[in-house]
């Protein structure tokens, strides 16, 4: 139970990430990466006020905690993102040799853990992290379903006769 609640509190810090992106019309993905139960690394999704593709919040934040860290290797790491990884982020995870990955909403659309393929399932790589789905899943699939059913609106009235 202990073990719970701490995914959950560090999940509610990667929602405030979520929050951030959505305040600034980014895809409201957030991420907070931990060394030693203390949150080393915080990121959410840029990829529209940078356009950059990579600009995911994953990558930032394992960019953010190598430089904390002052090593590529993230091995005592754990990684929380409110949305299931996607291929890129998924591959920069095993890459990062992160210890353990915990997220909140399943993606069918492009998550590469469990949803579209499970990527550290798949033979042949020299680290699998641990991983763990589902953590306040209804609270950060509710911000994206907001973001999105928003997203619709908008475009409905921009593009409705005046």
């Amino acid at each position: 139970m202990k073990v719970i609640i701490m995914h959950e509190n560090f999940m509610l810090e990667a929602i405030k990430e979520a929050e951030k992106a959505f305040a600034i019309d980014e895809v409201p993905i957030g991420c907070v990466i931990v060394y030693h139960n203390k949150i080393i690394a915080r990121a959410h999704n840029l990829r529209e006020s940078k356009q950059s593709a990579i600009a995911h919040a994953e990558i930032l934040a394992i960019e953010k905690a190598c430089n904390i860290i002052g090593s590529w290797r993230l091995e005592d790491c754990t990684l929380y993102v409110t949305l299931e990884p996607c291929p890129m982020c998924s591959g920069a995870i095993i890459q990062s040799r992160m210890k353990t990955v915990v997220f909140g909403a399943y993606d069918p659309k492009g998550g590469c853990i469990e949803s579209c393929m499970k990527m550290y399932e798949t033979p042949g790589f020299n680290h699998y992290p641990e991983t763990i789905g589902g953590i306040l899943e209804e609270e950060c699939g509710a911000l994206l379903k907001q973001f999105f059913r928003q997203k619709r609106k908008q475009k409905k009235a921009n593009t409705s006769p005046k």
